[in-house]
């Protein structure tokens, strides 16, 4: 099984959003957006798909398995 990488904390940055701001639009806690970004967490399909919708990017903008790079 592939790693999935995931360029969340840059496209939080970009919208100038702290993991706190960024866990309130998408309904989970800061702790939840921090262990997405470290890769210690994968998370669903339904949290993907809306931390996507929150940034306004395509999920596959934001996660990729690692050997797509």
């Amino acid at each position: 099984m592939s790693e999935l990488l995931n360029s969340l904390k840059d496209e939080r940055e970009r919208l100038g959003l702290t993991q706190a701001g960024l866990a309130e639009r998408a309904g989970v806690s800061r702790k939840t957006i921090n262990t997405v970004e470290n890769g210690v967490f994968v998370p669903s399909t339904t949290l993907a798909l809306r931390l996507a919708r929150v940034l306004g990017r395509p999920v596959e903008a934001i996660f990729r398995l690692a050997d797509d790079q």
